[in-house]
């Protein structure tokens, strides 16, 4: 369209300006905008912010953020660099299927990758309305996407919170709701320290290996077929990344099924041996400091992206390993990845200098490795 535009005879690459050279312009651009705060705080908007926007990532905190008072931004030093040393920052909490699809790199050993999960309670479940009403109370929808992380353990507070209620018995559901203390137990549902029952463990943990192992089967190839891939040698960049990341992924759900397959085994034991469940009481600093991350409860989930009903589980198909269809694997039958993570969507820190790192802001905002 500018080669054809009546003021384009006036540009100096009229005659040169590929599609090509259009699509590294747009990219560049993209990969590298960032939002910032206007002169008057009152709304964002996007800039490119010289020099910092060639930073390269690094595992680390957020130490960028936009000093508005001198209407500047300001970016603290991860480490002492020596000079004509490669200085890096942190981009943010981002798997690398974000890395990859917004930034096109993937970075090895990323402390914060995590697997994309849908998971919901069935309409169709006899307990669905009892379910729906302690999820609700608790600040969880009914239908929602969560994470399995590459970390130990590799879920959340807010997703071992939905396990326990999706997982929950009859009666156990009216403890919940009507029982004594309720409001407690709806407290420390996401708490690790206070199973609901041994039962309720045995089959939270269940599911979970169950639907990490058939996720593990949506795949075509696998985990060594992938990193026989990668020892040739006539493979281009853009494919070196796509087989990384489904490797990453692969490597993601095998430890969450190891780390099921063992938590289950532990709870199993403990229910055999009639061991005693924990009791909460209200002094009780595990409350405040829990062992799982991000359990500072009330648990409260929003921006949380909308599925699909298709995507709804039944706890006796998700423990049947053999099950690969009704709507069982995520969507219709793939992997798909890129959310941010429940603590992402939950802790987004505010201060009086727009602490919050413009990386981190904006969807589309951090800078390609360069190798």
């Amino acid at each position: 369209i500018s080669q054809t535009h009546p003021n384009a005879s006036k540009l100096p690459l009229k005659d040169s300006f590929t599609y090509d050279d259009y699509r590294w312009a747009v990219s560049s651009v993209m990969t590298r905008q960032n939002q910032i705060p206007t002169e008057d705080g009152s709304r964002v908007t996007l800039a490119l912010i010289p020099l910092w926007d060639m930073c390269n990532h690094t595992n680390g905190l957020i130490t960028t953020g936009y000093n508005l008072e001198d209407d500047r931004c300001e970016c603290v030093a991860l480490q002492d660099f020596k000079a004509g040393e490669q200085i890096y920052i942190f981009y943010g909490t981002r798997s690398n299927a974000e890395f990859v699809i917004h930034s096109g790199f993937f970075f090895d050993n990323n402390s914060h990758d995590r697997v994309k999960i849908k998971l919901g309670v069935s309409k169709s479940d006899r307990l669905y309305a009892m379910k729906a009403e302690v999820l609700a109370r608790a600040g969880i929808p009914t239908s929602s996407v969560f994470a399995l992380h590459s970390t130990e353990p590799p879920i959340s507070a807010q997703l071992l919170a939905f396990l326990r209620v999706f997982c929950m018995s009859e009666e156990e559901l009216k403890e919940h709701l009507i029982g004594e203390h309720a409001i407690d137990k709806i407290f420390t549902l996401g708490n690790s320290e206070f199973p609901i029952s041994w039962d309720n463990e045995v089959k939270l943990w269940t599911f979970l290996e169950a639907r990490a192992s058939l996720l593990l089967k949506t795949y075509k190839t696998t985990v060594e077929e992938d990193k026989s891939f990668l020892e040739t040698n006539d493979l281009t960049s853009h494919a070196i990344m796509a087989i990384k990341l489904r490797l990453g992924e692969k490597e993601i759900l095998e430890k969450a099924v190891k780390s099921a397959a063992a938590s289950r085994e532990y709870y199993s034991k403990q229910m055999a041996d009639g061991a005693p469940l924990p009791k909460y009481e209200e002094s009780n600093i595990a409350l405040l400091e829990n062992t799982v991350a991000d359990s500072r409860l009330p648990i409260v989930l929003r921006n949380l992206e909308d599925v699909e009903e298709q995507g709804d589980l039944k706890i006796d198909e998700a423990i049947d390993a053999e099950v690969t269809e009704n709507g069982f694997v995520n969507g219709e039958n793939s992997l798909f990845n890129g959310t941010k993570s429940e603590s992402e969507n939950l802790n987004k820190e505010k201060s009086n200098r727009e602490t919050e790192d413009a990386k981190e802001s904006s969807s589309e905002s951090t800078d390609e490795v360069k190798e």
